[in-house]
C-alpha cells in the first residue's frame, strides 16, 4: 500500500470561527496537483476524530446552498458535527472549487486519488485523531467513497448518502443515454458538451465516459470491512431505482451496515426546505459517526 509522501500545509490559518468550531482552509501538494479543503476542529475538544466529505458530480466542498438559508449542505454538515465534537475535512476535488486543474480533466480515478491523498493527510497531522477516521460521500463523491473505504479499509466508519452504484445508468440519466454512448466512442481528449437534467449543460474530456463500465463502487464495498450506513430519498429521481441502488452495497458488504430511507429526492428537499436535512439526515450520520468514531 502506498502512502501519502506530500507535504500538506495549512495555506489559511483561522479563516472562519462558526458556533463552537473554527476553520482552516487546507492546501494538500502532490506534483502539481493541489488539493485545497477546509479542515473544521469543534472547540475545546482534544484530538477529536475525524469525518472525511466527498462532494458531488458538478459540485464543491461546502455543496450546494440550501434554500432558506443559503449556507452550503456540506458548510452545515460540518457545523453539525462540531457540534457533537466531531472535526471534518470538506475537500475541493481536482478541477472543481478551488482546487488546482479544469472540471474538463475530471474522472472517477482522479477523484478516487484526491480522495486517498486527503484521507492520508488526515493519518499524518497532528490536531485530530488519526486512528478514527470516518468517510462520508455523497452522490458522486458516495462513489468516491466507497472506492477509498476500499483502499482505505482502516477508516474507521463510512456514511454514504445517495451514492452512485450503477455510473452508467445514472449518467445516462444525468447527461443522456445518447450522449453517453457517443462519448463512450470518442478519444480520450475530446471534449464533450452534456445537457444536464437539472438544467445547463457541462462540458467534460471522453476519459470521464470511458471510465462509466470500469468504476465499481458495489465491488468496491466488499474490500471494507468497517461500519457502513447507506441514506437514499424515497422520491429520489437521478441515483434510481431506490431503496434497490442504496441496498446493492449493503448486499455486498461484509460487517455492521443499514439502509435508511428518508422521504426526500436526490437533494434532501434542501431546495425548499432545511427541515430533512436538520431533523434526519445529519442526525442519522452524526448518530453513525458518534458510535462508530468513539474512543477505544
Amino acid at each position: 500500500m502506498i502512502r501519502l509522501s506530500i507535504v500538506a500545509a495549512v495555506a489559511a490559518t483561522l479563516v472562519a470561527t462558526c458556533g463552537y468550531a473554527a476553520e482552516s482552509k487546507i492546501r494538500i501538494e502532490n506534483g502539481g496537483r493541489g488539493i485545497v479543503g477546509v479542515l473544521h476542529l469543534p472547540d475545546d475538544v482534544t484530538s477529536p476524530p475525524v469525518v472525511l466529505m466527498l462532494h458531488g458530480f458538478t459540485g464543491q466542498k461546502d455543496e450546494f446552498p440550501m434554500a432558506t438559508s443559503q449556507t452550503g449542505l456540506f458548510a452545515h454538515t460540518a457545523e453539525r458535527l462540531a457540534d457533537v465534537g466531531i472535526a471534518s475535512l470538506r475537500i475541493d476535488f481536482h478541477g472543481s472549487g478551488e482546487s488546482d486543474g479544469r472540471w474538463e480533466e475530471t474522472t472517477f480515478s482522479g477523484q478516487i486519488q484526491d480522495a486517498v491523498l486527503a484521507f492520508d493527510y488526515l493519518q499524518a497531522i497532528a490536531s485530530v485523531d488519526n486512528r478514527r477516521i470516518g468517510i462520508l460521500g455523497y452522490s458522486q463523491g458516495g462513489l468516491v467513497g466507497g472506492h477509498l473505504a476500499a483502499r482505505r479499509p482502516e477508516a474507521s466508519a463510512v456514511v454514504l448518502w445517495a451514492p452512485v452504484t450503477n455510473p452508467l445508468s445514472t449518467y445516462a440519466t444525468i447527461m443522456g443515454g445518447e450522449t453517453v454512448q457517443k462519448a463512450l466512442a470518442e478519444a480520450p481528449d475530446k471534449i464533450v458538451t452534456a445537457k444536464l437534467s437539472w438544467g445547463g449543460d457541462t462540458r467534460l474530456n471522453a476519459a470521464f465516459f470511458k471510465e462509466l463500465p470500469t468504476v465499481t463502487p458495489v465491488g468496491a464495498i466488499g474490500s471494507y470491512p468497517g461500519p457502513l450506513r447507506v441514506i437514499v430519498g424515497k422520491r429520489e429521481t437521478i441515483v434510481t431505482p431506490q431503496p434497490a441502488a442504496g441496498q446493492i452495497l449493503l448486499d455486498y458488504h461484509q460487517g455492521v451496515e443499514d439502509l435508511v430511507e428518508i422521504d426526500s429526492d436526490h437533494d434532501w428537499n434542501a431546495g425548499t426546505t432545511t427541515q430533512t436535512v436538520d431533523e434526519v439526515l445529519i442526525p442519522k450520520s452524526a448518530e453513525w459517526f458518534q458510535t462508530h468514531l468513539s474512543a477505544e
